[in-house]
């Protein structure tokens, strides 16, 4: 007769065969290496099944990898596009300030420092008026665009908003046939009036004597006279520079810096914060001498009253 329950070894017993036989075959592995045949026959049949394990795990993060990469790359592709359009219309600038310093060192000195402040905007629509050159942004009152506001792109100036909506505003080019800006001469600082001719790629420099130094290939940049566009921006390069006879004026054309008709994306610029803080800065330092000289007057009228007061 069988017994139900055979009694074996005690689990003390069997744990301490374990640990032996393990310290064992760690020794001989570690002087002899004589395990490492096993260890890769073990690894080869165990890694199918491993593989089977970890597949709907490695599958879901395939799958998730692959919905949202594409949607980040967008996202990341539209921000670097927008960190590298500002990029460039700061790096535009050195090489004008370089020319002006050599020209004119001191007075660059002079001319206050501005930080302008900047928001990519879409060009949702183009006014399809040959007559105009008008283009639909998708910024507006929303976010603090106001009329009157200049636009540039990663070249130079662009124009300046017209009209603006709760959620969209409309600006006008500088090529527009009533629309004029106050440019310089780089080379020379030569300043003058460039006025919108209803073509994408002509500016027209008017009454400007003969006897002016200009030539072909000049740049011109924003004087910032107006306060309307901020100064040292590329506007335009003279293409054609003509003397004609019995004419008291030249004929001066230019062709816009700025890609009028391909860019997509464009800037507004806030400008001369810094200015707006100065004069409010200046504001109060007047009203607190005023103050301070109310007081003091105040105090000088008292005392001849105190002097009264004493001799009687």
């Amino acid at each position: 007769m069988q017994t139900l329950f055979i009694r074996g070894p005690s689990a003390t017993v069997r744990m301490a065969v374990l640990v032996i036989a393990s310290i064992a075959l760690m020794t001989v592995d570690h002087r002899w290496h004589s395990v490492d045949l096993v260890r890769s026959a073990l690894s080869s049949i165990i890694y199918p099944l491993q593989y089977t394990i970890d597949l709907p795990i490695k599958l879901y993060y395939w799958a998730d990898e692959s919905l949202s990469s594409r949607q980040e790359l967008l996202e990341k592709n539209r921000e670097f596009e927008a960190r590298h359009l500002e990029n460039r219309v700061q790096l535009q600038k050195l090489d004008i300030i370089e020319k002006e310093n050599d020209r004119l060192r001191k007075l660059l000195g002079a001319i206050p420092k501005t930080t302008e402040r900047l928001l990519v905007a879409e060009i949702v629509n183009v006014d399809v008026d040959p007559y105009r050159q008008l283009i639909l942004l998708n910024k507006g009152s929303s976010s603090d665009v106001y009329q009157g506001q200049p636009i540039i792109d990663a070249l130079g100036i662009m124009g300046q908003v017209v009209h603006v909506g709760p959620m969209s505003s409309t600006a006008m080019l500088i090529t527009d046939a009533s629309h004029a800006i106050p440019v310089q001469v780089n080379r020379t600082g030569l300043r003058a009036i460039a006025f919108g001719s209803g073509k994408t790629d002509q500016l027209n420099l008017l009454h400007l004597p003969h006897s002016v130094d200009i030539k072909v290939g000049d740049l011109l940049i924003t004087s910032g006279l107006g306060g309307t566009f901020p100064p040292n921006f590329p506007v335009a390069i003279v293409s054609k520079v003509e003397h004609p006879a019995g004419e008291p004026f030249s004929l001066i054309e230019a062709k816009p810096h700025a890609q009028l008709d391909k860019s997509r994306e464009v800037l507004l610029v806030w400008r001369n914060q810094p200015e707006q803080a100065k004069e409010t800065t200046d504001k109060k330092e007047t009203s607190e001498n005023e103050k301070t000289d109310s007081v003091s007057n105040t105090e000088k009228e008292k005392k001849p009253a105190r002097r009264r007061g004493n001799r009687e």
